[in-house]
C-alpha cells in the first residue's frame, strides 16, 4: 500500500503546476486524500483534502481559489493543480489517506506517507 507524489518542478511566481498522486495496493475511489506541504524550517501544514464517494472537497485559505483537489478513478490518482503560485507556497508536498470516506480534520489520522515532491517558487 503505497501513495506517491510526483509533478513537482520550479516555476516562476504566477506559474502553474499539477502534482499527482498515485496509489498502489489498494483503490483509492473510497477514501479520503489529502495533501500537505512542509517548507523549510516549518511544520507540515495541510493543504488540500478530497473525500471518498462524493468527491467533497476541502482547502487551506491559504490556497483557496488558487489551488484545485481532484480525482480520476480509472488512474487511481488524485491531482493538485496548483495556478497564481507565490513564493510561499514553496515547500516538500505530500499525500496521504486518513482510510476514511471523509477528510479528517487531524493530520494525525492520515497516513500511508509516500515520499514527496519539491515544489520551488522563485524569480
Amino acid at each position: 500500500v503505497q501513495l506517491q507524489a510526483s509533478g513537482g518542478g520550479s516555476v516562476h511566481p504566477g506559474g502553474s503546476l499539477r502534482l499527482s498522486c498515485a496509489a498502489s495496493g489498494f483503490t483509492l475511489d473510497y477514501y479520503a486524500i489529502g495533501w500537505f506541504r512542509q517548507a523549510p524550517g516549518k511544520e507540515r501544514e495541510g493543504v488540500s483534502c478530497i473525500s471518498g464517494g462524493d468527491g467533497s472537497s476541502v482547502y487551506a485559505d491559504s490556497v483557496k481559489g488558487r489551488f484545485i483537489i481532484s480525482r480520476d478513478n480509472a488512474k487511481n490518482t488524485v491531482y493538485l493543480q496548483m495556478n497564481s503560485l507565490k513564493p510561499e507556497d514553496t515547500a516538500v508536498y505530500y499525500c496521504a489517506t486518513d482510510w476514511r470516506t471523509y477528510c479528517s480534520d487531524y493530520e494525525s489520522d492520515f497516513g500511508s506517507w509516500g515520499q514527496g515532491t519539491l515544489v520551488t517558487v522563485s524569480s
